[in-house]
């Protein structure tokens, strides 16, 4: 790897390198000029970074989640080919909110011409059914398809990589935050080249929406669509024999894309963003859509006493299980009800009456609380399985009817011979999906109380102020996107989403770590095994694997370097450092927070 000394500068020294090293005078004479000093340096230092991931980090403006500074190793969630794009956050469309943000701090118009560019491989890469699927490849479908059937296949953890479906997805909100910045770009400057595209964004949402004649399912949403009659529903189970009597596996209720999806807040992402159209686009139509989905969330609310929600509910009757019941999804996501769904879902239904100022949507929160207080973590917990620890309160996914936890482990060493299974034990869990989750259960009692206790006069003023509240042409969204995410109270009438206060001192860092090389480099999360085929079937009965991200070396699985499996070939290593995507938005945010802060 690559590696970079620091070099120490002062903000005003920089000064002289910055116009120099961001192209000719065109990107020159369009920069709106500052007062020599702090801010200056950092607009300067702004256009620098830009300027360098746009022009030699993203590929035709698209990006993944960390390059390595010679750009021969590309990492989505999982290795990417050069020729890969990742909508996943913190993927291409939240580098585009980026440039877009630092153009509305700046005026900078060679933020624009970057956020143009990414917004482009961003309208390539949207499906034809108006959505995003994780991953885009610009060298065509037979190369995605090879990464899918060779990459993809072998990571074990990742079961959403290991099939293509050639559909779209609502998980981890690509699509969500693709059609944020879509719309965005359409309203800065109203180009008609845009509209398309957010059209069929809204157009997908729409779609992939259950309608009424799915009963307490409508407005709900899968978590793909189109539907692709041939996704898997069940995944292998080798090596039966090592699953442990009394245990579960598989995908108890199979095809999971076609289930009602809460899981990564699917519906409170799409009613979010039907909601920005409605505020700035004036799309009234689509407050239907939207009324039906919050219902939705509300009735699938299961009865007491245990009055949560799982990651997912059926859409229709199954196997003599009514539609709404809680349902099983990936291998490792048993058929139960979730405790950090059901935290997601409360807060949700906070907006939703604010929103709306209906007071239904505040009815059945005292039960929802009233489960979580009593399906607390063993009082061991943390100390039998340090993987409970860190401030974990409640196992995340509880049994239906007993109210005990439930517990995710695996066997084997990689998928062609291990497989996941899940009881009651909470040692030895898995890693890479938390058996655990910080629950608040007192924040949540103090914001029931606090709007529980307005007046109906209050209730009123504040939902008049709703973004649902449609003004004359509309109104406009937010300045920034990238420092924070944009959540529901910020886009009332007269809220004003306000910047962090970011010292000086911090800047100078932050400009002394760019340099004059125009990046920044930080410990990679996780790095990989490179693809060497397909793994043994041979059963393995050791324990290397259980708890760690990544199996035997034929597992793509990502994997932090400075944790690996405790078995050769695998040596415990300092994380390299990297042009991580997520790094980069977090210190650009820091940037221009500071150069034009919102009070």
């Amino acid at each position: 790897m690559l590696t970079m000394k620091r070099r120490d500068f002062t903000l005003s020294a920089l000064a002289p390198l910055l116009l120099s090293a961001c192209g000719g005078s065109s990107d020159d004479a369009a920069t709106p000029t500052l007062p020599p000093g702090p801010k200056a340096d950092a607009a300067d230092a702004l256009k620098r970074a830009t300027h360098y991931m746009d022009d030699t980090v993203s590929y035709q403006g698209g990006y993944v989640w960390s390059y390595s500074p010679d750009l021969k190793q590309t990492f989505g969630e999982m290795e990417a080919y050069r020729t890969m794009c990742w909508i996943q956050p913190p993927g291409t469309p939240s580098v585009g909110h980026v440039y877009l943000d630092a153009y509305h701090a700046t005026g900078d118009e060679r933020h624009w011409r970057a956020a143009e560019r990414t917004a482009t491989a961003i309208m390539a890469a949207q499906h034809p059914s108006g959505g995003w699927n994780y991953i885009h490849d610009f060298a065509g479908e037979p190369s995605l398809k090879q990464w899918y059937d060779t990459i993809g296949k072998n990571g074990w953890r990742l079961e959403e990589f290991q099939h293509y479906y050639g559909n779209a997805t609502f998980d981890d909100a690509g699509t969500a935050v693709a059609s944020q910045f879509l719309l965005r770009m359409y309203l800065e400057r109203r180009e008609a080249r845009y509209l398309p595209a957010v059209q069929k964004a809204i157009d997908f949402v729409v779609n992939a929406q259950f309608g009424p004649e799915y009963g307490v399912a409508s407005g709900g949403w899968p978590q793909r669509f189109p539907h692709f009659p041939g996704a898997v529903s069940s995944m292998p189970l080798p090596n039966p024999s090592q699953v442990p009597a009394g245990a579960k596996a598989g995908m108890e209720d199979g095809d999971y894309t076609l289930h009602v999806t809460f899981n990564d807040d699917v519906m409170g992402e799409n009613i979010k963003f039907l909601t920005l159209c409605v505020m700035a686009l004036g799309e009234t139509r689509l407050l239907p859509n939207i009324s039906r989905a919050m219902e939705c969330m509300r009735l699938m609310q299961q009865p007491g006493p245990q009055a949560g929600w799982g990651l997912q509910h059926l859409s229709r009757e199954k196997d003599g299980r009514p539609a709404g019941s809680p349902a099983g999804a990936r291998s490792y996501e048993p058929r139960s009800l979730a405790t950090h769904t059901t935290q997601t879902n409360i807060r949700q239904l906070f907006n939703y009456f604010q929103l709306t100022g209906d007071r239904k949507y505040l009815a059945r929160i005292p039960e929802a609380i009233a489960w979580l207080k009593s399906c607390p973590l063993p009082a061991d917990a943390a100390t039998v399985n340090p993987l409970l620890g860190g401030g974990r309160t409640h196992p995340t996914f509880v049994e239906l009817g007993t109210n005990d936890g439930l517990y995710v482990h695996r066997y084997g060493s990689n998928i062609h011979n291990g497989a996941y299974y899940v009881d009651k034990h909470y040692t030895n869990t898995v890693s890479h999906y938390s058996a655990g989750r910080p629950i608040d259960i007192a924040g949540l009692e103090a914001t029931y109380a606090k709007l529980n206790g307005m007046t109906d006069a209050a209730v009123a003023e504040l939902a008049a102020r709703s973004p649902l509240k449609v003004a004359a042409g509309g109104r406009a969204l937010p300045k920034y996107f990238s420092i924070r995410e944009v959540d529901f109270p910020d886009l009332f009438t007269g809220a004003v989403m306000a910047t962090p206060t970011v010292p000086e001192s911090e800047v100078a860092t932050l400009l002394n770590e760019l340099g004059t090389r125009n990046y920044w480099t930080s410990p990679v999360p996780e790095i990989v095994n490179p693809y060497q085929g397909d793994g043994p079937t041979a059963p393995y009965t050791g324990t290397a694997y259980r708890s760690k991200h990544v199996g035997d070396v034929y597992d793509t699985s990502p994997y932090p370097a400075d944790n690996p499996p405790e078995v050769p070939p695998y040596v415990k290593k300092d994380k390299p450092q990297f042009i991580v995507t997520a790094e980069w938005i977090r210190r650009m945010g820091r940037l221009i927070a500071f150069v034009a802060p919102v009070a």
